[in-house]
């Protein structure tokens, strides 16, 4: 089976490759131009990424890929790192072929010591100091030396490097984070705006939110708020506690799963809303989800 590695900051995965319109050129493009696209959509063009169904989610860098399917200039593929119902392997979806490098069976060697991204954005560099990419939060990739405050990878560009102080080092696992964390990461991005799909500190959905939040702590969930309200410790709603994910229904919680927030206690959530909201820390009481609320689930460690 081909395997490839992203080799932009952060791919689109469309539902087909007709779903991107005209204005979605720059997120199409290696290098990425995630600013550009995000600068060029009015607040409708935004929320019909979701109408329509144009995205799936989106892919960090040096993530992990099958290529299922070559059709022109675009790839069928699997995020191995995305567990979904969608696809026994992973998330499935489509890139444009130049945002993936294709990798070989010594590439895919597991290693014990990797970076995670800390910082909300950080670049890339080659031995020169000259920029290859910018690298999203949650960004994950081998590390194979140190040297004067940067950190020595192995990439999709080959042997590169980053700043010491813009990442986490750890050996096998990351070290799984508290509900305090967890929380503390969340409300880094309080503010920003919704983006269906977002994966990023560009822009998160609700269930990308949840699943950065937990990946940033040492914890992969499924990538979608339906398979979150189905993996973790089922809890109840009296024994609720912060860093819990919450989840909600339509038809008072007995309907179809649309949402999931992050409990932050006193009643309150910290969430990623919906198209032309921010992220915020809400009130869950006099609100629709109030009646809406169907389930709860725990994935940090007790």
């Amino acid at each position: 089976m081909r395997t490839a590695h992203i080799n932009v900051t952060a791919a689109t995965l469309w539902t087909e490759p007709a779903s991107p319109r005209d204005i979605d050129a720059p997120a199409l493009a290696s290098p990425v131009e995630l600013e550009k696209w995000l600068a060029g959509m009015t607040a409708e063009e935004r929320k019909d990424l979701l109408d329509s169904n144009r995205v799936q989610s989106q892919v960090l860098y040096g993530d992990i890929v099958t290529i299922e399917e070559i059709q022109g200039d675009w790839a069928q593929v699997v995020v191995l790192s995305q567990s979904s119902k969608k696809h026994p392997a992973g998330y499935p979806g489509w890139i444009p072929a130049t945002q993936l490098t294709e990798i070989d069976a010594a590439d895919m060697e597991p290693s014990e010591e990797k970076i995670i991204v800390t910082s909300d954005f950080t670049p890339l560099l080659n031995e020169n100091g000259e920029m290859l990419t910018t690298l999203a939060f949650t960004t994950t990739l081998p590390v194979t030396g140190m040297q004067d405050g940067l950190v020595e990878v192995h990439s999709p560009h080959g042997q590169a490097y980053v700043k010491r102080d813009a990442v986490k080092l750890f050996h096998g696992d990351l070290k799984k984070g508290t509900p305090a964390d967890i929380l503390k990461d969340g409300e880094r991005f309080l503010d920003l705006l919704y983006l269906w799909g977002g994966m990023t500190p560009h822009g998160y959905d609700c269930s990308g939110f949840s699943y950065s939040m937990m990946r940033a702590n040492g914890y992969l969930i499924p990538r979608d708020a339906s398979d979150q309200a189905a993996a973790g410790k089922e809890i109840s709603k009296e024994d609720v506690r912060p860093g819990d994910l919450i989840f909600f229904a339509y038809e008072e919680g007995k309907g179809d799963l649309h949402h999931v927030a992050i409990y932050h206690g006193d009643g309150k959530m910290i969430h990623s809303p919906t198209p032309g909201k921010k992220i915020m820390i809400q009130e869950i009481a006099g609100t629709f989800y109030e009646k809406e609320w169907c389930g709860a689930r725990r994935y940090w460690a007790e």
